[in-house]
C-alpha cells in the first residue's frame, strides 16, 4: 500500500485525471488530496502565510501518517482561482516545487500541468 500527496486545485474537472495519472504512472495505491483554489500560485508567491502553512501542515500529515513518498503540485487550464496563462502557471509550479523541496528534501516532488483537454503533462 503506497500513498502520494497531490496538491491541486479544488476544480472538480481535474480531480479524477490527476488521481488516475498518479496511480498509473507512479504505482500509487492511494492519493491524499490537498485542494485549494490555485495552489501553485499560493505556494509560489508565499504571501498568504495562513494558506501556505495549511498546505504544508496537511502535507506533513500525509507524509508522517500515511508514509507518502511523492508530492505532486499542479496547475491547470481555465483555473478560476488562478486566472493566468499557461506559462505563468508553469513558472508558479516550478517555484512551488522549490518551495516544497525546502520543506521536504527527502521526498520526490513533481510538477504537473493539466491542459485544455484535461491531459496531464510534467512540468
Amino acid at each position: 500500500m503506497t500513498f502520494c500527496t497531490s496538491i491541486h486545485c479544488m476544480d472538480g474537472r481535474i480531480q479524477e485525471p490527476i488521481i488516475k495519472y498518479l496511480k498509473k504512472n507512479y504505482s500509487i495505491t492511494y492519493v491524499d488530496t490537498i485542494t485549494e483554489p490555485g495552489p501553485c500560485k499560493i505556494l509560489a508567491e508565499n504571501e498568504d502565510k495562513i494558506s501556505v502553512n495549511s498546505i504544508i501542515e496537511r502535507t506533513k500529515i500525509s507524509i508522517n501518517r500515511h508514509g507518502s513518498k511523492l508530492i505532486a503540485i499542479s496547475g491547470h487550464y481555465d483555473c478560476a482561482g488562478n486566472p493566468c496563462d499557461e506559462e505563468i502557471q508553469k513558472k508558479q509550479i516550478r517555484e512551488s516545487v522549490k518551495h516544497l523541496k525546502n520543506n521536504y528534501p527527502e521526498i520526490k516532488i513533481i510538477g504537473l500541468w493539466i491542459d485544455n483537454e484535461w491531459k496531464i503533462n510534467n512540468v
